[in-house]
């Protein structure tokens, strides 16, 4: 963990990408919550929040995506589920699954990003790969960070992209609300919503949930 703010001056220029219009992304998202809607409710600057939310301190809302669906399903319901030191199978409490539903949506517009993919681009923000793989426990600090360089890429950097954590294999990204116009540059695919509260959507997560050792946990009363 770095013991150090972010600095006064930037070294120099971040680096920018582009998430071109069409691609499709994921997002697991509270049942009740539109697909396309970003968060408005801003992250306490010291403790509960994401990784990259908006605080008071720098209000905006804010939306996670998943660029393939293993991301968004372990970046946001395998965050605190730990192996047993025997490797066994995890369950996925059901409190965590049963009232979210993931979504696949299609960028309608090109999306302009901070990179925090190499070594290269997280130099660009004077940062290493800390600032990507940080556990809950340091996200006041990445938070700071993200802030601060939303600050050095403004105003055209409409979010970040960076491996995701949980499935190092594929990317995720945040997009800011503030910098998106008037609506997200997003549209849900037919047919590409999986409620994981329903016995098909279990199935379903299941099945992703499946090479990563882990199940949903069975229905109180019902077989193990």
């Amino acid at each position: 963990m770095p013991k150090y703010p972010p600095p006064d001056a930037p070294p120099g220029e971040p680096n920018r990408a582009t998430l071109p219009a069409g691609t499709p992304v994921y997002r697991v998202h509270g049942t009740h919550r539109a697909p396309t809607a970003f968060n408005s409710r801003p992250a306490h600057p010291f403790y509960y929040g994401g990784r990259f939310d908006g605080t008071p301190y720098d209000p905006y809302g804010y939306l996670y995506l998943g660029l393939g669906a293993g991301a968004a399903v372990c970046e946001v319901l395998l965050r605190s589920i730990p192996f047993d030191s025997d490797g066994s199978v995890r369950l996925l409490p059901r409190t965590a699954f049963e009232r979210r539903s993931l979504s696949l949506l299609r960028l309608t517009a090109d999306v302009d990003v901070v990179p925090l993919v190499s070594g290269a681009d997280l130099a660009s923000v004077a940062q290493d790969p800390w600032l990507v793989h940080a556990e809950a426990a340091d996200y006041p600090q990445t938070r700071d960070w993200g802030h601060w360089i939303r600050r050095r890429s403004a105003p055209w950097a409409q979010g970040f992209v960076w491996p995701s954590k949980r499935e190092p294999a594929d990317r995720v990204a945040v997009l800011f609300e503030d910098r998106c116009g008037t609506a997200p540059p997003l549209e849900e695919v037919a047919a590409g919503r999986v409620d994981f509260g329903t016995p098909e959507g279990e199935e379903w997560l299941n099945a992703v949930l499946a090479p990563y050792r882990t199940r949903a946990a069975p229905r109180p009363g019902g077989p193990a």
